[in-house]
């Protein structure tokens, strides 16, 4: 595993392929206030390319073309959250995207645990640590724990996604699912506008 760290954009010139595995770091869990610090990135070949945002950036133009390009589809978990905190910190929308969270609702019925490291590990065989996850992600030096663990967010993303879209297909959720994954950036603004929790324009 190779795991790359840039600062404020993607290298000219990089191929991820047409499927990238995406997450963000930020500084808490209110998109609308927590900046965004870091996007990771896999082309599911066991390499991580980091990109580290600076305070107040607000341009990265090789990074978010990859992210609105139609042709290359996202891969996350919980994509509301990330897309979000992308559209906040660049002005753009990220698609077409496949959210693992929402898949793995949809055909794991049977449990109402659908973090990442817990469907790694039931689906997949992998174990990540998440010892990192409330870390200084705008610290001006990441730590190489930091980056190891930013980086297993997307290494296996790839491998969970083609599990959990052969179960879709099996219970006929996938055109269901397809349509929530097209939602995503719709449901992100409507976050950044104030209608998440507990203000949900879907609740009663």
């Amino acid at each position: 595993m190779a795991i790359h760290l840039y600062e404020r954009d993607l290298p000219d010139g990089l191929d991820l392929g047409p499927v990238v595995a995406v997450d963000t770091e930020t500084m808490g869990l209110d998109p609308r206030r927590d900046r965004l610090c870091l996007v990771q990135l896999s082309a599911g070949d066991g390499n991580a390319h980091l990109v580290k945002i600076a305070k107040g950036q607000t341009e990265a133009p090789r990074l978010t073309a990859l992210l609105a390009d139609p042709g290359c589809e996202k891969l996350f978990h919980f994509a509301r959250f990330d897309i979000a905190a992308l559209y906040n910190a660049f002005g753009m929308v990220t698609r077409p995207v496949f959210c693992t969270k929402i898949a793995a609702k949809m055909v794991c019925t049977f449990t109402d645990r659908h973090g990442l490291k817990t469907l790694l590990h039931e689906i997949v065989g992998v174990d990540i640590s998440k010892q990192q996850q409330s870390s200084d992600w705008g610290a001006p030096e990441l730590s190489m724990a930091q980056k190891e663990y930013a980086a297993s967010d997307v290494l296996h993303l790839h491998k969970l996604r083609d599990a959990l879209e052969k179960r879709l297909i099996r219970e006929d959720r996938l055109d269901l699912a397809q349509a929530c994954f097209d939602f995503l950036p719709t449901r992100a603004q409507l976050d950044l506008l104030g209608w998440g929790e507990p203000n949900d324009i879907f609740h009663h």
